[in-house]
């Protein structure tokens, strides 16, 4: 056959160009033994491209459609429109049609054949873009083949497929599309083969829907299919669809949709036999492309054929695993770590090296392997409710797998094997550190030491004796993570305590969160007033306040000085930006910009804060929070002394109040410290890159952030550097940003979801966890990036997660919903601090609630209306 048409047998891997993801798909089924496709071929993309290349109106279309984004929907919808007509009277190139004319009489004119399209951008192992273009069924004579070849090549510019290559990146002036013209099947039965469970991603679990007659049925949504779900050789489950209706081929063409007889509706469409033969086939077809497959198969005369597979491209990764074969159990750190965008190499391996848990990595994450504590009874407890306090449905979840008592082996050696830094048990801690308020002033002070020790040294090292000297200070950093610990452990349990026994004894609920506001030394909550006082340095200057509404880019300081009171207003920001500079949105990943390096990003909340505050008000607020935790204190203390028993209990309260006054305020220090080293690092490793840029090594200085820390090294050390390797790195990294990352998942790829189990919440209620209590009605702000804030005083912030770079905005809401967090989680703590209801660990908010909405928030109770 010619260029121009390529039978399935012909084609090579490497002619994806040539066939689309579909056709090279289908070539390469039709190559494995014993699995049968309906025989067929492609016009290629050379005739697509014949049929194109003279036709100024039609490029001239592309160009006005590249130039165009997504939200411009009108306008994309008129350009497609004005493209597909010209597609549809495009004269089909003389060579074309006579490839098509040679290929079907080799296959037989007479017979029916499917004209599906395949674009290069589909089907591919990252993108499935699966449903994009046309698919015509039953289609005879050379005349009507022809007009559909036509509209497959039209339907490359629907709105949709239009809409989804801009989504994915793909440039619509490079995508081409071939047809595949194959014999028709006329089956009894048909449907799709997952060989990973869709719902709960399980890669051990087939899912089979099934129904009668053509595909189209089910696609289309005109019937529910059975569901058959197989697990080694074994039908694990089987729901019976209600099927109503079928698709059939007519004789003379086309297709038409018949009613199934009411007996036949509730009968399966496949034989437990065939459920299975159909399943050794998909694991047949899985092991030749070496991934899940989705797989469009049809019965027919009691053969199965396969008119498609692709890859399954919504699947998470399973984490790199060990040298065991066992089941294993792997939890999110993004999610207690209030960060679930993909981490650069860099990053990953930096943070690697500053933790000792047993780490995974996978779609750019890190998952902690949790399996020898599960499979220890001395330390499963712990795990469990320690992972709890920071997200309660990983919690249900690992209870979840624990229940199921085949999953994990029950081991009294795990224990000895496990490389977890254990901090002072808890029931330790309080007679450890007393209750005495100067620890923690005394901690802050070591850390700060240690900092600007590290600050000193770091200067004279470079090239290998850089990255010894990072990897020794990385020694002291853990220990600066971990030396404070008690202290945050004793604030935790009397918080635990003061709920606990408030609430047992006065019926009041939550009564640890007014008792945690505005307590001494928290770092990140003073961060959040810190540009209160910005904000008042500024107000005064008018011209300042101009100038900084037109800023664009990040050496703004630099031209400040030349307006009145640039002077002061550059001094306080530089003030800001040396004690909190080094903070970020995501920053556990040291390649993220830092406040220091992209000083932009704080000018929207600047301006917000003079817009939305009288002068004074971080004094103000500070002294509001700390009169209501006293008067609540005075309060409970007060009612306690009235009940039974009363002094002993108000004496036992007030010491745990003290301990929540003292210690709670240092649970944000750590990180602080933690972040601060990361900067002084980046810095240094900042220079290193510039001498690679020089050097012609790497290309610019934040390719280096492809690389992990090892190779990094090596880079500096050779000066060589295979520079395809960065760029598959890159690529991978824009698909790791697609990807949701599961709380919980397994070694079978399965991810476990947790529930809420809560009852008596009023209909409609968006359920979450309650961390900060009270009860405030406003509008929803969603937002997804903290540069995007544009901030009323009233408003409640919707987000998907907030680190403690969030907090500055925090000073200008009324409450808080994310969808990642738990009880000690950095939002929860702040929102406690700062007073604001939250609610924490909400599935889907920022798609549930739409950006404007008014909503309730109850912190107390744990959910959201939409009012």
């Amino acid at each position: 056959m010619s260029s121009l048409v390529l039978g399935f047998q012909e084609m090579e891997k490497t002619q994806l160009l040539l066939v689309g993801g579909k056709g090279l798909n289908l070539g390469e089924l039709s190559k494995i033994q014993g699995i049968q496709v309906p025989e067929g071929f492609c016009v290629t993309t050379a005739g697509y491209q014949k049929a194109i290349e003279q036709n100024e109106a039609f490029r001239a279309l592309l160009g006005q459609l590249t130039t165009l984004n997504v939200e411009e929907r009108h306008q994309i919808s008129e350009i497609s429109s004005k493209i597909r007509q010209i597609m549809m009277d495009v004269d089909i190139p003389s060579d074309v049609v006579s490839a098509v004319a040679d290929s079907l009489s080799e296959f037989g004119e007479n017979h029916a054949y499917a004209v599906r399209s395949s674009a290069t951008a589909e089907d591919l192992p990252h993108a499935s873009f699966a449903g994009q273009q046309d698919t015509y069924l039953n289609i005879k004579g050379i005349h009507s083949i022809l007009q559909h070849i036509s509209k497959c090549w039209a339907s490359l510019f629907t709105d949709r497929a239009v809409i989804y290559r801009m989504k994915n990146g793909f440039d619509q002036s490079k995508v081409s599309l071939s047809v595949i013209i194959q014999r028709m099947v006329f089956p009894q039965g048909s449907g799709i083969l997952f060989t990973a469970d869709p719902i709960t991603s399980n890669r051990k679990i087939l899912s089979i829907d099934a129904s009668f007659g053509l595909g189209e049925a089910l696609v289309s949504g005109l019937v529910s299919p059975d569901n058959y779900k197989v697990q080694e050789e074994k039908i694990v489950e089987k729901m019976i669809g209600s099927k109503n209706m079928a698709i059939y081929g007519q004789e003379e063409g086309g297709t038409e949709t018949q009613q199934i007889d009411p007996d036949q509706q509730k009968s399966q469409t496949l034989t437990d036999q065939q459920i299975l033969q159909l399943a050794r086939i998909g694991r047949k077809i899985e092991a030749h492309f070496g991934s899940p497959q989705d797989i469009e198969w049809c019965l027919a005369e009691d053969t199965f054929y396969i008119v498609q597979s692709r890859p399954i491209t919504t699947l998470y990764p399973i984490p790199e695993a060990g040298e065991t074969q066992e089941n294993q159990v792997y939890v999110s750190v993004g999610h207690q770590q209030m960060m679930t965008d993909p981490m650069k190499p860099l990053g990953l391996s930096l943070f690697l090296l500053t933790t000792p848990a047993p780490m995974r990595k996978a779609g750019g994450r890190l998952f902690v392997d949790v399996t020898p504590m599960l499979a220890s009874p001395a330390s499963r407890k712990m795990i469990i409710d320690n992972l709890g306090k920071s997200d309660p449905l990983i919690k249900d979840a690992l209870m979840t797998i624990v229940d199921r008592e085949d999953f994990i082996k029950t081991s009294l050696d795990a224990e000895k094997n496990l490389s977890f830094d254990k901090p002072n048990a808890p029931s330790d801690t309080q007679a450890q550190i007393g209750n005495d308020p100067t620890i923690v002033s005394e901690l802050i002070k070591k850390s700060q030491l240690s900092l600007e020790e590290l600050k000193q040294n770091i200067q004279t090292k470079s090239g290998a004796d850089l990255f010894g000297f990072i990897l020794e200070d990385i020694q002291e950093l853990r220990r600066v993570l971990f030396e404070g610990m008690s202290v945050i452990i004793a604030a935790q349990d009397a918080t635990t305590w003061i709920n606990e026994k408030m609430n047992e004894w006065l019926g009041e609920i939550n009564a640890a969160d007014t008792l945690s506001q505005s307590v001494p030394n928290n770092i990140t909550s003073e961060m959040g007033l810190a540009l209160l006082d910005v904000a008042d340095a500024i107000r005064p200057y008018p011209e300042v306040i101009d100038y900084l509404r037109h800023v664009k880019n990040d050496n703004f300081l630099d031209e400040l000085i030349n307006v009145e009171g640039g002077q002061k207003a550059k001094d306080v920001i530089t003030a800001y930006l040396n004690k909190y500079g080094m903070r970020c949105a995501g920053e556990i990943d040291i390649t993220r910009s830092r406040w220091s390096e992209k000083p932009t990003t704080l000018i929207p909340m600047i301006l917000g804060n003079i817009k939305n505050f009288e002068p004074n008000a971080s004094q103000k607020k500070f002294e509001q929070g700390r009169k209501e935790a006293l008067e609540k204190e005075q309060a409970l203390l007060e009612r306690l002394k009235q009940l039974p028993n009363g002094e002993h209990k108000a004496k036992e309260t007030k010491r745990n109040i003290d301990l929540i006054r003292n210690f709670s305020g240092f649970r944000e220090y750590p990180k602080y410290g933690m972040i601060n080293r990361y900067f002084v690092y980046k810095q240094a490793l900042r220079k290193e890159a510039e001498q690679l840029v020089q050097a012609g090594v790497i290309q610019g200085e934040e390719d280096i952030y492809y690389l992990t820390f090892e190779e990094l090294e090596e880079a500096v050390l050779t000066n060589k550097l295979d520079y395809q390797f960065i760029d598959k790195r890159k690529e991978a990294y824009k698909l790791y940003e697609k990807l949701t990352p599961p709380r919980v998942i397994t070694s079978d790829g399965e991810i476990v979801a947790g529930e809420y189990k809560r009852e008596n919440l009023p209909d409609e209620a968006i359920v979450g966890l309650p961390v900060s209590s009270g009860v405030i009605e406003g509008r929803a702000r969603v937002i997804l990036n903290m540069e995007d804030a544009d901030l009323e005083e009233g408003d409640i912030l919707v987000t998907s997660f907030t680190d403690p770079s969030w907090t500055p905005l925090f000073v200008s809401i009324k409450g808080l919903v994310t969808e990642v967090g738990g009880l000690m989680t950095h939002g929860a703590v702040v929102a406690r601090e700062y007073g604001l209801p939250a609610v924490v660990g909400v599935e889907n908010a920022t798609k549930l609630i739409k950006d404007g909405q008014r909503i309730l928030v109850n912190g107390t109770e744990g959910y959201i209306q939409i009012l």
